[in-house]
Parts: C-alpha cells; sequence; structure tokens
C-alpha cells in the first residue's frame, strides 16, 4: 500500500476534477512544530503552519521569515573556480581590456548580463552584450560569433547563464587568444571546455551546495568576488568609488523567479530584498516594463513571474533577442520606455502565436494518448511552429496531461529545435544528457524540470523510445502520486485581507516554496463566465452567504473550467491560493482555481 493511500484524503477526495487526490500538508509531527513555532515568536497559526509545512522547524523558523543576504550568501570561494574568475575579470579592468559579455536569451540570461554589465560599467569599462539569434545561432556560444567578437577587439569573453558545454566555440577562442570565464548553472559532466575559469555550483567538483541558485544568482556572487578582489588591489581610491552591490538585486530576483528556481536559502534572501528594492523603481527597465503590463499594487513575485517575465522574454522568442539586455542595462528611460513598448507588442503577438500552436499540440498529444495512458513522455512536433514558443507549448501540456512532455519545431531541413519541461520527481536534464551522448540528440541540455534538444527528424522515433524505456517507470509512479496538499480549509468569509497580510510573512513563494493552498469545503458556484483568453471568472458563496471572487486561468476548454460553467447554483469543493487583485484602485482578495471536487457521498 502507498504512503498516500494509508492516509485518509482531505474531505474525502480520493479523485478530484482534475484527477488528484487531496491531502492535508501537514502530518502530525509537522503539526506540532506549527504549534511550537506558533508559541515562540508569538506568529498566528496560519502563518506558523505555513512554515512548518514547508519543512521548516522551529529554530530555522526566525531565519526563514526575515532572511538576510549577510547571513545567508557563504564566502564566493566556496565555489569551484570562482578565485580564477575574479582574478581573470579584475586583470582586464586593471589593464582596460575590451570585455564581451555572452548571455542567453532568456530572462536569466538577460538579467544575468545587465548585473555584470552594470558592475562593470561602474568599473569604467563598457562591456559589449552579445545576446545569440535563438533562430539563426541557436542556443550559446558558437565559433561565428567569437570570431566576430575576436576580431572587434575583444581580449575576455564572460559567458553567462550559458558556456558549459561550449568546446567547438571556446576552442576557437583558444586559438584566437581570446580568453573566456563562464558564470552558469546548468547541469553539466565531468568534461569542461578549455576557458580560464567555468564557475557552474552544478559542475561534478562543486561542493558549494548552491546548485539552486540560478545563473543571475552565480553571476551576483561573481560580482562580489570581482569586486573584493579589486578591493585587494587598492583599485577603489581616489574619485572611484566602490559600489553598493544591493542595488542590483532586483534583476537577481527577477532573474530568480523566472528560472523557477528553489526559493530557498539564498535565493529567497535574494528575492525578498530584490522585491523591494524594486518597489524603489531605480532601474529604468524594470520600471518601463511594470509601466506597459499595467501592473497594480507593490511589486511581488507573481508580478515578476507573470508580467515582467514574459515580457523580456519575447524578444528572444520572437524578435530581437537582444532586447531584453538592452533594455535591463539602460539608464535612458525614454530608451527604455521604447523598448519595453516593443517586448509588449512581442508579448502580444507572443500569445497570438501561443494559441494556434497550442491547439495544434493539444489534438497531437491527443492522438497520442488515446484512451489509454499515453505514453509516460509527450513528445509533440510540427514544421509550422515558430521556435521560440515551443517551450511554452511543453510547458502547457505538461500541465494539462501530468506528464513531461516535449515540442519541437522543425525547420525545412529536418532539423528540431525542442523544449521540454518536466514533473516533479522526474530529472528531464539528465536523460538528455545521456540522449546526447548515445547519439540521438545533436545537442541538449538543462536542469531537472527543463530542458533544450537539437535533433535530427529521422531521430524522433528513437528519441520517443529512448524517453519511454527510460522515463516510464518514475513517470508512472509520479503520477500515480498526484497529490494535491493542502494548508487548512477555509470558509468564503475567512478570506479577508487581514489573512492574506498575515501569510506574505512566510512569502515569497514560488518554486520549492509553495504557495498556500486552501481549501473551500461545500461552497456553492453563484456565478461563473469566460473572460479574456480561455479564463473563467468566478464567484463562490458560502452558507452564511458570504462571498468570494475567484479566477480560474486558461481552462475554459479544460475540465476545471468546464466544472465551473457547466456547474452554476452547484456547491461543490473548491481549493486554490488567495492574493489580492487591486482593480480600478480597490484592493479585493481573489481566489486562484486550482481544483473542484464533488461532494462525498458522507456530506
Amino acid at each position: 500500500m502507498s504512503i498516500n493511500s494509508e492516509i485518509r484524503p482531505f474531505l474525502e477526495v480520493e479523485q478530484s476534477v482534475t484527477g488528484q487526490r487531496w491531502q492535508e500538508r501537514l502530518d502530525l509531527h509537522s503539526a506540532n512544530t506549527a504549534l511550537a513555532i506558533s508559541q515562540r515568536y508569538e506568529m498566528p497559526d496560519i502563518v506558523a503552519r505555513v512554515i512548518a509545512g514547508r519543512g521548516i522547524d522551529v529554530d530555522a523558523a526566525k531565519n526563514f521569515l526575515q532572511p538576510s543576504i549577510r547571513d545567508l550568501m557563504p564566502d564566493p570561494s566556496i565555489l569551484t573556480a570562482m578565485d580564477d574568475a575574479a582574478h581573470r575579470v579584475a586583470d582586464a579592468l586593471e589593464k582596460k581590456q575590451k570585455i564581451a559579455i555572452f548571455g542567453d536569451y532568456d530572462v536569466d540570461g538577460a538579467t544575468s548580463s545587465a548585473v555584470l554589465y552594470r558592475f562593470l560599467k561602474h568599473n569604467g569599462n563598457i562591456a559589449q552584450i552579445y545576446i545569440p539569434d535563438r533562430i539563426f545561432e541557436g542556443y550559446g556560444p558558437n565559433p561565428a560569433a567569437i570570431r566576430e567578437l575576436a576580431a572587434g577587439g575583444i581580449k575576455l569573453i564572460v559567458a553567462v547563464d550559458c558556456g558549459s558545454t561550449s568546446f567547438e566555440a571556446f576552442e576557437e577562442a583558444q586559438k584566437l587568444g581570446v580568453d573566456v570565464v563562464v558564470f552558469d548553472h546548468h547541469q553539466v559532466n565531468e568534461n569542461l571546455p578549455p576557458v580560464a575559469a567555468l564557475v557552474n555550483p552544478n559542475r561534478q567538483d562543486d561542493l558549494s551546495a548552491l546548485g539552486h541558485l540560478c545563473a543571475a544568482g552565480v553571476v551576483y556572487m561573481g560580482v562580489v568576488a570581482i569586486n573584493r578582489e579589486l578591493r585587494k588591489r587598492s583599485w577603489y581610491s581616489g574619485d572611484r568609488a566602490e559600489p553598493d552591490l544591493l542595488q542590483w538585486l532586483d534583476l537577481v530576483a527577477t532573474g530568480t523567479i523566472c528560472d523557477v528556481v528553489p526559493l530557498k536559502g539564498l535565493n529567497r534572501a535574494f528575492v525578498r530584498r530584490g522585491l523591494a528594492i524594486f518597489r524603489k523603481q531605480s532601474n529604468p527597465g524594470l520600471t518601463a516594463l511594470a509601466h506597459v503590463s499595467r501592473m497594480n499594487g507593490p511589486a511581488a513575485a507573481y508580478h515578476l513571474g507573470f508580467l515582467i517575465g514574459p515580457r523580456i522574454n519575447a524578444g528572444g522568442r520572437i524578435g530581437d533577442a537582444a532586447l531584453g539586455a538592452r533594455l535591463l542595462s539602460s539608464d535612458d528611460p525614454s530608451e527604455a520606455r521604447e523598448i519595453s513598448e516593443q517586448l509588449d507588442m512581442l508579448n502580444t503577438e507572443r500569445q497570438r502565436l501561443e494559441v494556434a500552436m497550442l491547439a495544434e499540440a493539444d489534438a497531437e498529444a491527443q492522438s497520442e494518448i488515446g484512451e489509454g495512458e499515453g505514453p509516460a513522455v509527450l513528445v509533440t512536433e510540427s514544421p509550422n511552429w515558430h521556435p521560440g514558443v515551443v517551450g511554452l507549448l511543453a510547458s502547457r501540456l505538461k500541465d494539462r496531461y501530468r506528464r513531461p512532455a516535449f515540442a519541437i519545431a522543425f525547420d525545412g531541413n529536418g532539423k528540431g529545435a525542442g523544449s521540454g519541461r518536466s514533473i516533479s520527481g522526474v530529472d528531464l536534464g539528465e536523460v538528455v544528457r545521456v540522449a546526447v551522448d548515445l547519439g540521438i540528440l545533436e545537442k541538449g541540455g538543462g536542469h531537472a524540470m527543463a530542458a533544450g534538444i537539437t535533433v535530427r527528424r529521422e531521430k524522433l522515433g528513437a528519441l520517443r523510445s529512448f524517453f519511454e524505456e527510460r522515463l516510464v517507470a518514475g513517470v508512472s509512479e509520479m503520477r500515480q502520486l498526484s497529490v494535491l496538499k493542502i494548508d487548512g480549509a477555509l470558509s468564503a468569509r475567512g478570506a479577508d485581507e487581514n489573512l492574506v497580510d498575515m501569510l506574505e510573512k512566510a512569502g515569497p513563494y514560488g518554486a520549492g516554496h509553495a504557495q498556500p493552498v486552501f481549501a473551500f469545503p461545500a461552497h456553492t458556484v453563484r456565478y461563473a463566465d469566460t473572460v479574456g483568453a480561455n479564463h473563467v471568472r468566478f464567484t463562490i458563496g458560502s452558507v452564511d452567504g458570504a462571498q468570494l471572487q475567484g479566477i480560474s486561468f486558461r481552462s475554459a476548454d479544460q475540465p476545471l473550467g468546464q466544472a465551473l460553467l457547466n456547474n452554476r447554483g452547484k456547491t461543490m469543493h473548491f481549493a486554490g491560493t488567495l492574493d489580492v487583485n487591486y482593480w480600478q484602485g480597490q484592493k479585493r482578495i481573489q481566489l486562484r482555481l486550482l481544483d473542484i471536487a464533488e461532494l462525498s457521498k458522507q456530506i
């Protein structure tokens, strides 16, 4: 008997509308921990339950609630090759060498590039930022780009959020007398390219235990190390002032949230402090993006992940890949406003493309699954898809079918650029690296939850078979364990502003630190209708007459949305997260719906 089946389901929900079993997050031990936390620190019980439910013990609770950069950031030298990297960049500054920053085209790459650019600029070196074109150059450094940079007089290339496996490109740099430093976080085997220093907490000889950092976090630690090295060399003297490194944590927080790395330890401190800096609107690019995205209320992790991030990404997906890094590096409000408007338009076009492509991908997925369980890993493809949007397709398919999913865009020569997203407990990055070693994939890399691949059409069948062979057991086990963990039960009347304010004390929430999920037992659908792009707006009411407004995103054509639209007036159990919705100056509590379940016969 599985562990899940031994625990009584929350509200007797064995299988919800989305096929999940509801389960109370706190076991007896966690409940006792919550009580002890509440008593020791005199905090509300609900906040203590949220903390204990995320594995935080009594002694660690205080630091968890008030994460400090000073307390949580270790000596950067703990990262393998960090001292070598700091020395080489400091040398370049002292010698006034031309430096290029080679970044990835996603949010993590853009924020990493901007952090390093701003640090170098403060120290008198205006670096060149090079972001490759997703379609024509692909991911990471390439020999042609290296030759172009070398021809322009570049003596040091600093690769951020890429470069850990760029053997051919960095061999070319070596031939041309150009040094390379890498700040990355992607998984990598023991073979490393020829560079002056490769800093990556996920390299196999790194013992820092910082593998949960995104690239922007690694770059920030690199900046701290370089700054310290410059201080040792008496660089900051006379009119040259030492920079305030904390001022760039808004960029680090954006990269951390958008790259969906676990919000634990140092990452929590980065995001907590970074959000406070974001609210000061000191970065013209982030401020302009907040304006064009019509962001309401104080900046929160949600805004970075769902409003700011997609717009930065839009340039790399379907437009000029360098726009995001240029925007975040600019101190000119006029330029920032112009670029942010471009990115906003590109994001609208990206949304249009995504809707059309998702309909095609969804039809292919349903065909693959048929009437049975279907494959362990969904692999969808089309010659008509835009390669910049396949990652979003994979994410949507993963969510809908609760299994790892790949979406691949093939060009006219049979070469496919694909992206994959995984479910908890299934390491996609590892299996992709094995597929590359076996020659099934031309290129591939990533981490546990996401991966990018390059594959020939003639190898597609072999790839599907390989995924099935390697992952069927693990995927099957994880799908059987599909559980929605509930932090507690509430009524519509209890979901008020005071409760949400208390819950924010245990934030910020994100990957690895899930937002609290509450069940609303036996509430009635008072109103439900479609709104926007396939969303469902609704209102539920409790027996005492109180009502709570809610939103179910991208669900109008899915079981969750249909359960709302087809059951107006019906009483059911609801589960979701609470947040604040700012609309026309008014502050309202809103339920973001995650699941619905029929009432059991006992109720």
